[in-house]
């Protein structure tokens, strides 16, 4: 199975919650009446111009190691090895809120319009992880008819010890320039607002694993906790 899936602008736009969180506000706190007001005018422009899609295709255990190896970069173990050959089902998206976006938050920061441009970045980039959480689902759907007892996580090259050469492996299979995403030399994607990965699909406690591996301690981000919680709440 490979899908071509699109949204709407207003169907991919993140939360005020997740771009303020971005912008280092925390939950609960009060929003100051300029920075309400910028996150309107940032949303409306990037309503006005983002071309969210994705690409999805299903690979079998067998392919994803090949594709996971990638140019044997990894370290030696990682929890995505121990995790994917028990999975039912995976599949590798790539998806992009689009180029218009990008070009748009450089224009603002050419112009020195610093306080939109940021704020525009952070929904760009809110919105890349958003397309993620909706390609989740959607694809659980799509392959077990939404079976309760089934789990879906995405795990990306860069993160979690996937080594971010990975990428090469992953385009190579996915193709995902049909939708205008590229890879440069230093497999940063283009355009900027874009994510990559494998979707991990069966039972909650598969994605179960203890950040203790060497590259754990590296990690700024921590959010591992956060998302097996997502799905082991729900076993």
């Amino acid at each position: 199975m490979r899908q071509r899936v699109e949204w709407t602008p207003d169907e991919s736009a993140p939360t005020r919650a997740e771009v303020l969180r971005l912008q280092g506000m925390r939950p609960g706190e009060r929003v100051p009446a300029h920075i309400d007001s910028l996150l309107d005018a940032a949303t409306a422009v990037y309503l006005d111009l983002a071309e969210p899609r994705a690409i999805v295709a299903e690979i079998s255990a067998g392919e994803f190691a090949g594709v996971y190896r990638g140019e044997g970069l990894n370290p030696h173990e990682t929890p995505l090895e121990a995790i994917y050959p028990n999975a039912d089902h995976l599949a590798l998206v790539a998806a992009t809120v689009g180029a218009r976006v990008t070009v748009r938050v450089r224009e603002l920061f050419l112009r020195h319009d610093l306080a939109l441009g940021c704020m525009l970045d952070s929904i760009a980039s809110a919105a890349a992880d958003h397309l993620a959480d909706l390609l989740g689902p959607r694809y659980v759907s799509m392959t077990t008819g939404g079976a309760s007892d089934w789990r879906v996580l995405a795990y990306s090259p860069g993160y979690c010890g996937w080594h971010v050469s990975g990428q090469r492996a992953l385009f190579d299979f996915l193709r995902p320039e049909e939708i205008g995403i590229t890879l440069n030399a230093s497999c940063l994607m283009q355009p900027l607002k874009s994510i990559s990965g494998v979707l991990v699909v069966g039972p909650g406690h598969i994605h179960r694993f203890h950040p203790t591996y060497s590259f754990c301690e590296r990690c700024q981000e921590k959010q591992c906790r956060d998302r097996m919680a997502s799905v082991l709440s729900r076993c």
